[in-house]
């Protein structure tokens, strides 16, 4: 449910049948980058790889365009009272059963590190979501997945106001991820999520539950390039000597 991607080819200018209110928005809506996202590489990506496509009008389509409506909104809008996906005295994003986040807390942060925060060491995190702003963490993700990162949902469990399905994100990783090489493969992961709604049909709180290693296990095959790895070689050396470890052997 992290942000699905766009791009400015000329493929996108078509109105978006995924995303309504993107072709209803008043002009006084303030963007993130000055204008209104496209999304006709990603959707090119979702039409070609989806594993189940919805009837029109169905449960499963709406909470689909719903999750894809409002992932818009998190990546492209500035002010959360201008926000349609959800309710924004409200709204509260819970991932994994970590603490809740605002709304505001989530739009400051942005999707990728609001989804991607782990509870683990330092040292054994894979991404530092605390040390990634939501320029930096979008544009990480944008280099790896250059068509986007495509996002399903596989099955509705329950209807409203507490709706509860599964879901499904992938793209390719065709681009470099901070110093690991691209691979070309398919990166995907499956996720559940509940989603609590008012009368409007708008957001009050969302909870999400999946497995990042299912993502970074993907990402993390790319090979290191060699500059990285040389690196990590000089500080492995100087903690060495610096500790004065008897294994340790300065290069000739």
């Amino acid at each position: 449910m992290a942000a699905e991607g766009t791009s400015t080819t000329t493929l996108l200018d078509l109105p978006d049948k995924y995303r309504v209110f993107l072709h209803l928005e008043p002009p006084s809506i303030s963007w993130r980058h000055g204008k209104p996202p496209t999304y006709g590489i990603v959707n090119q990506l979702f039409e070609e790889g989806r594993t189940k496509e919805w009837p029109k009008g169905s449960l499963e389509e709406t909470v689909q365009n719903a999750v894809k409506s409002w992932e818009m909104e998190l990546s492209h809008k500035i002010k959360l009272q201008d926000f349609n996906t959800i309710n924004p005295r409200k709204f509260k994003l819970f991932v994994n059963g970590r603490e809740g986040l605002s709304g505001e807390e989530t739009l400051r942060i942005g999707s990728y590190n609001a989804f991607l925060k782990s509870p683990l060491p330092e040292e054994f995190q894979y991404y530092k979501a605390e040390e990634e702003t939501f320029e930096s963490s979008h544009e990480a993700f944008r280099s790896c997945f250059p068509r986007g990162f495509a996002w399903e949902v596989i099955e509705v469990y329950s209807p409203p106001p507490l709706i509860a399905f599964k879901f499904r994100h992938w793209g390719f990783f065709e681009g470099p991820f901070k110093s690991h090489s691209p691979t070309g493969e398919l990166v995907e992961f499956y996720g559940l999520a509940t989603l609590k709604v008012d009368e409007a049909l708008k957001v009050e709180e969302a909870e999400v539950y999946y497995d990042p290693a299912e993502l970074f296990g993907g990402l993390l095959k790319g090979k290191i390039t060699a500059s990285e790895s040389q690196s990590k070689e000089n500080v492995k050396e100087d903690l060495a000597a610096s500790v004065g470890c008897p294994f340790f052997k300065p290069k000739e």
